[in-house]
């Protein structure tokens, strides 16, 4: 169903419910009674644009102030307009503490000097996104005059130690199925991660009217990318819902991102998985098989969607290395 303008919906992990809020540059976040289109949600909409235009979070904040920065830059297109709403959520979380920590501070003075201080006090993965987000912030300023020059501008990112998530081995995955048969849910979950390669956030959004003629389509949801995906045997052996969602709460509803991740988490723990085994080493498991089967770099990412091969070879690291030679011997004798 087509939303309103400015209008988005919103899962409540908890109860399973959907929703719906006004986001626009300059109005306040507002939640909307009833259903889109709905008389009462009608109502409301329209009364939303009969007040004045505010920035949010005027009149509670010194004028140049971080705070104040920081509420412009949440008013604006920048913020809105360029990323996924899953980069959004994260940058929001991030800026929110920001602000909370340093609001009264005055805007211009941050130095590099202090930023970089600020991202030594955090972990790696969290310093890089930190400084991705900043960087933004500070482009903002940049362009609305509270900044002459960008402090982060020669703020590199620091390098991350290890492989990131766990990429499951074939003893893992045997040992999932093993404990959660074909017809239950965490084995569909299970099939969806690891034969399709995408992310959580694309798989609970699956169902089947992405099927036609045995070929799935997504369109990824961080990245915008189209993909065509030929269902694998495997899976189709265990798509047996009858939702057109394939995977759905106890209330039939979709999952959020995060109320799945700890739903799977749970599956893992009853097959007495270790905790390192998660929802997107599966993504990683998917990409090592495919390299394991001699597939070229570009046929993995017309699959995973991986924009460079450079962003892939974090995901095939752990391939077999005595299959893949066997199978560079093998190509070299034929020829």
């Amino acid at each position: 169903m087509k939303l309103p303008k400015y209008v988005q919906a919103c899962l409540d992990r908890k109860s399973g419910r959907t929703y719906y809020y006004l986001r626009r540059p300059g109005y306040p976040r507002m939640r909307f009674p009833g259903l889109p289109w709905s008389p009462s949600f009608m109502g409301a909409y329209e009364a939303a644009f009969a007040g004045p235009r505010t920035t949010i979070g005027a009149g509670r904040t010194k004028p140049g102030s971080v705070a104040a920065v920081v509420a412009e830059y949440f008013d604006s297109q920048q913020f809105f307009g360029s990323k996924s709403a899953g980069t959004q959520r994260m940058r929001r979380g991030i800026l929110e503490r920001f602000r909370a920590a340093y609001g009264e501070r005055p805007f211009a003075p941050l130095s590099a000097e202090w930023i970089e201080a600020l991202l030594d006090s955090k972990p790696p993965h969290a310093a890089r996104s930190w400084l991705v987000t900043l960087r933004s912030l500070c482009q903002f300023g940049m362009k609305r005059r509270y900044l002459r020059a960008d402090p982060t501008a020669n703020i590199k990112q620091r390098a991350v130690k290890g492989d990131g998530f766990h990429t499951w081995t074939e003893d893992e995955i045997a040992q999932f199925e093993a404990h959660h048969p074909i017809g239950g849910k965490p084995r569909l979950a299970l099939a969806l991660l690891l034969y399709t390669a995408q992310r959580r956030s694309d798989v609970i959004r699956m169902g089947r009217q992405h099927i036609k003629d045995g070929v799935l389509t997504v369109k990824q949801q961080k990245t915008g990318a189209a993909l065509a995906i030929p269902v694998h045997p495997h899976l189709q052996a265990v798509l047996d819902a009858e939702h057109l969602t394939f995977l759905v709460t106890a209330t039939g509803k979709p999952y959020g991102p995060n109320h799945f991740s700890e739903t799977f988490r749970e599956w893992c723990d009853a097959a007495s998985l270790p905790k390192h085994c998660t929802a997107h080493g599966l993504r990683k498991a998917a990409c090592r098989r495919l390299a394991e089967a001699g597939c070229s770099g570009n046929e993995i990412m017309a699959i995973s969607g991986h924009a460079t091969l450079k962003e892939l070879v974090r995901y095939t690291k752990d391939a077999d290395q005595a299959r893949l030679a066997r199978n560079a011997l093998a190509k070299a004798i034929i020829r």
